[in-house]
């Protein structure tokens, strides 16, 4: 009877666990701020994952070269631009209130880089091509700091992966 309970309780913990996960996920989404991060381009693939972009935020590659600004763990204040940008203004402090139009992200630091959370863009096998232009990745963020990644916006910030892939040219047959 005590083993069937056990069994039962964490039946019931490995189920609750995810679905809150996918809870506060979907209320990121539904309420939080849409905000545009630079992307510093990389495209590796996986064998094992298929085809993904491995994404790297241009505002944290300023963070990392100065390794001392940043803890393991913490909130970065950005602003966004004229563009709908989100900028690094500073590192969070307790001391210093956020000004208009200022907002948090959370971040860690794992292996001296500092990550977002939102570093890999899967996409489906093939459509490479679609994502090779992404200069910007959106995410939704809370003003607690917590985000999600929504899709990637070209040169222009304009969403992608909704587009046809453009026809291939059929070849001219040899005379």
């Amino acid at each position: 009877m005590i083993r069937s309970a056990l069994f039962f309780l964490g039946l019931a913990l490995a189920l609750l666990v995810p679905l809150g996960l996918v809870i506060q996920k979907e209320h990121v989404l539904s309420t939080g701020q849409s905000v545009l991060l630079e992307l510093a381009p990389r495209d590796p693939r996986s064998l094992m994952q298929g085809d993904y972009m491995v994404l790297d935020y241009d505002l944290t590659r300023n963070i990392q070269d100065d390794r001392a600004l940043a803890p393991s763990s913490g909130l970065l204040v950005l602003k966004l631009d004229e563009n709908g940008v989100g900028r690094f203004v500073r590192m969070d402090s307790p001391d210093i209130p956020l000004a208009p139009g200022e907002f948090k992200l959370r971040y860690r630091r794992r292996e001296g880089f500092i990550r977002l959370g939102a570093e890999s863009f899967f996409f489906q096998e093939g459509h490479a091509e679609r994502y090779e232009r992404a200069r910007y990745a959106e995410l939704r963020m809370t003003s607690s700091g917590s985000s999600v990644l929504v899709g990637l916006r070209d040169a222009n910030r304009q969403p992608m992966g909704g587009e046809p892939l453009p026809e291939a040219t059929p070849p001219v047959p040899a005379p």
